[in-house]
């Protein structure tokens, strides 16, 4: 109860600091749930996802929250560029700048190098 009970003052003051700040404060609750164990499982790959800093700046960015970049993991299309690269990609109606992907590493997780959007599928 202690150990949770100073997670959540340290949540709360780190919120306080970048309350004006909202791309700084959405990077840390991303980072905040692969700290403390609440990560994606890809259903796909049979892996737990990490997701890198670097993407999650671009998730936040290009307003992908974790549920959309799971339906691209889990249920994209995908490129293979080798055994372990790979570019998962899908169109959301919703959106103007499809198709929305993910560049992935296939480790003993998945890891998401960057989110990207306007993306086209090169031959």
């Amino acid at each position: 109860y202690d150990e949770c009970m100073r997670m959540h003052l340290w949540v709360l003051w780190v919120a306080f600091l970048f309350h004006n700040h909202s791309i700084k404060l959405n990077y840390f609750k991303l980072q905040l749930q692969n700290l403390t164990g609440f990560l994606m499982f890809s259903i796909r790959f049979n892996r737990p996802i990490i997701v890198t800093r670097h993407a999650s700046l671009r998730m936040i960015e290009r307003e992908v929250d974790e549920a959309t970049l799971l339906e691209i993991i889990d249920n994209g299309q995908v490129s293979m560029k080798d055994e372990q690269h790979l570019w998962a990609f899908k169109h959301f109606d919703h959106r103007s700048d499809n198709l929305i992907c993910a560049v992935l590493v296939l480790e003993t997780v998945v890891v998401v190098k960057t989110v990207m959007h306007a993306f086209t599928l090169k031959d």
